[in-house]
């Protein structure tokens, strides 16, 4: 169980900064992303989000995080987002700013051990850190019902802590059935697996819950197959939407309305089972 442990925390550490690196000299993120994007128009009319940027307690640990609500006040919906392996709260905002100008507030963090996040990452103490987002997500909008969207990696932390939670709608992006699978699916050897903690099973965290759930998978993804969606969607009453010609990353690393659409339509319905009509025309 300890080996399991290490290997959890050595390789997501490893490979998260290895990718955020890779993201830093290409220009995602940091300075030089922050340059770029500066020289884009965002999306939505009018004037951009209410950044703030947020130090959440769990556990021992302080958590970074950035909220961001619509600057005209108005808000339909809100949403915790659990971000995947390689990315830090840095690469969400540009989703952020989507979601607010379609009236959505939300919050990103990074787990312990990400960023400017303190302690160290390990798949239980993620569940922790989610639950202390959620929480501190739920004072901040006290009158206003969370959902809750994890994202690659972080579909597996959502998954899992969604009967612990009073969640409003829980949204699975670019997901997995279960850790295992997606060590296995990203080329880790069979031999190899009994290093791999068996965690976050959705087989496991998606039966006898009450949330309504979303699947939205990307037709291209190139980490996990399409097959792996529809097998999540197995496991419960979900909705699977399979996005044309969207790969793994695309929907954060250049978010578009064509994707990130079909979830606010959800999001901001006045019922979780129906959708709310969007005006597509108004985030060209």
């Amino acid at each position: 169980m300890q080996i399991r442990k290490y290997v959890f925390t050595a390789s997501i550490t490893g490979i998260s900064r290895l990718l955020l690196a890779r993201d830093l000299l290409l220009g995602r993120v940091g300075p030089l992303g922050q340059r770029r994007r500066a020289r884009k128009r965002w999306f939505g009319h009018g004037a951009e989000a209410e950044l703030t940027r947020c130090a959440i307690t769990s556990g021992e640990n302080t958590l970074d995080a950035y909220f961001a609500r619509p600057a005209d006040g108005e808000v339909r919906a809100v949403v915790l987002i659990c971000h995947g392996i390689g990315e830090t709260v840095e690469h969400w905002l540009p989703v952020q700013r989507l979601f607010a100008s379609a009236g959505v507030a939300s919050l990103v963090f990074d787990y312990s051990g990400y960023g400017r996040s303190t302690g160290w990452v390990g798949g239980p103490q993620c569940e922790v850190d989610a639950i202390a987002a959620f929480a501190y997500l739920q004072a901040l909008m006290p009158e206003y019902p969370v959902a809750l969207l994890g994202y690659s990696m972080g579909s597996g932390v959502a998954a899992s802590v969604i009967r612990r939670l009073e969640a409003h709608r829980l949204i699975l992006c670019a997901a997995f059935t279960s850790f295992r699978a997606a060590a296995e699916s990203l080329g880790i050897p069979k031999f190899l697996t009994w290093t791999i903690p068996h965690l976050w099973r959705a087989d496991e965290n998606l039966r006898e819950h009450r949330a309504p759930v979303l699947i939205v998978h990307g037709e291209r993804d190139e980490l996990f197959p399409v097959a792996m969606a529809e097998e999540l969607a197995s496991y419960c009453e979900a909705e699977l939407l399979v996005v044309p010609d969207m790969t793994h990353n695309q929907p954060f690393y250049a978010p578009d309305i064509a994707y990130w659409g079909l979830i606010l339509s959800r999001l901001t319905a006045e019922n979780p089972g129906e959708n709310a009509p969007m005006d597509l025309e108004h985030f060209r």
